[in-house]
């Protein structure tokens, strides 16, 4: 049967029960023209662009590409811890850099390049298993790597075994690395050759969004792995607006509207200047115009997927997060959506969850208890805390803000049937102490 065109009503009988009696709508769906996307993969969160795609991290590329030189010779390269903020670029470097280590190897040098996220694999077991399971070829080395069901000790030798058998470099990234269980694989990478576990020179980049994480290494991890630090700085508006610019053929022609870039690069500017978040509010923005049947995407389309982008984000991050946590987070909302300012002191915050603890009747914690979960909200990517010195008389105080937009927060956390009370209680245009 005819297909009706894109944008044109679909004339077909209705059956009792509400659906088309002999219509195929996932055929419709499948075989429709996209009008909107030309390549899509070009904005997605784990595509490594093409070197004249990367915009504003040549000091970066050439600063990483001088600690591995040694691996194109067959040699050991250096370790590097690289740290920054989210969407600085950090793992598209290192991911750019590596592959073209092992592309211009020299003759007779093999090299092999290994991507670990520790946000997924995130004890010793489950890295080193991924990484044996990567590297091994069972056609070269006849060896068989599970997935699970093996030991520690028995992934590690499998992957000396492995590493011996192919490869005469190799360089692994160990990307979010803060969030590994604890530093033994840094340890046991870097004094492989050392303890004569393998011959293959091993590398390390170890990647984190936390600047204090590489001061909170293990003294013999520090001094086993020599790591050289690398800080990648946020992105400006101006390079946010050259990043997109670069993928705009992930669109047809025509399609995106002059004002669509800037507001996307505005927006993720905003927030520490994020790239992996404004490619992601531009994606968004053209599914969005997709699912309308709209022409272009436009200002509109932006506005939307940054509001439901943030949602789904924040959602994701709070999943399983206890109660008390919630509720701080939820104070500091209210604050923020009731004021001028962003950072509040800390025993500022502390009041206003107190005051939500009375209304819904949650035991409200001590203040030192308060102050861990500030912290371990801070570690999550949910609070910045920022020092502020006050001079002799006034001291060390500790200045709270949200990361994450604070009506998105607001308006998440309400949905919450412990917090649903609320809004019976609570004028949004005004802090109350209830």
């Amino acid at each position: 049967m005819d297909l009706p065109r894109v944008n044109e009503p679909r004339r077909s009988r209705l059956r009792a029960d509400g659906g088309d009696e002999g219509f195929d709508v996932a055929r419709e769906i499948f075989e429709q023209e996209d009008t909107i996307f030309a390549n899509e993969s070009l904005l997605e969160i784990d595509h490594v662009p093409s070197a004249d795609r990367i915009v504003g991290r040549d000091d970066e590329i050439r600063m990483l590409a001088e600690e591995l030189r040694s691996a194109v010779n067959g040699h050991s390269p250096e370790n590097v811890i690289i740290y920054g903020k989210t969407g600085t670029g950090k793992s598209l470097v290192s991911r750019h850099v590596t592959s073209r280590a092992k592309e211009l190897a020299k003759d007779g040098v093999s090299i092999g390049t290994a991507y670990v996220d520790c946000s997924t694999h995130s004890t010793e077991t489950q890295a080193v298993s991924t990484l044996a399971r990567h590297y091994n070829e069972p056609n070269v080395t006849q060896l068989r790597v599970p997935e699970t069901g093996l030991s520690t000790a028995a992934y590690y030798e499998r992957l000396w075994t492995v590493l011996d058998l192919q490869y005469d470099v190799v360089i692994i990234i160990l990307d979010e690395a803060d969030l590994m269980t604890d530093d033994s694989i840094l340890m046991k990478l870097s004094r492989a050759g050392e303890s004569g576990s393998t011959s293959c020179r091993i590398g390390v980049i170890a990647i984190s969004n936390k600047i204090e994480w590489a001061d909170d290494l293990n003294e013999r991890v520090k001094s086993s792995l020599q790591p050289k630090e690398m800080a990648f700085q946020p992105y400006d508006a101006t390079q946010l607006e050259r990043i997109m610019e670069n993928r705009t053929d992930a669109f047809q022609s025509g399609v995106l509207t002059s004002d669509v870039i800037p507001l996307c690069a505005a927006f993720a500017a905003q927030d520490f200047g994020d790239a992996r978040k404004a490619i992601d509010i531009l994606r968004h923005s053209g599914n969005l115009a997709y699912k309308q049947d709209a022409e272009q995407v436009t200002e509109t389309h932006v506005r939307e997927a940054r509001t439901e982008a943030e949602k789904d984000r924040f959602k994701e991050l709070i999943e399983g997060v206890p109660q008390q946590a919630k509720a701080v987070l939820l104070a500091l909302s209210i604050l923020t959506n009731n004021s001028a300012q962003e950072e509040f002191a800390t025993q500022l915050v502390y009041r206003q969850y107190s005051n939500i603890c009375k209304t819904i009747e949650l035991d409200t914690l001590s203040e030192r208890r308060f102050r861990d979960i500030l912290k371990e909200q801070a570690f999550l990517g949910l609070i910045d805390i920022q020092k502020e010195n006050r001079g002799r008389s006034g001291g060390i105080n500790l200045l709270n803000r949200l990361v994450e937009d604070s009506e998105i927060v607001y308006e998440i956390l309400i949905d919450d049937n412990r917090f649903t009370e609320l809004d019976d209680n609570l004028d949004q245009r005004r802090v109350q102490d209830w």
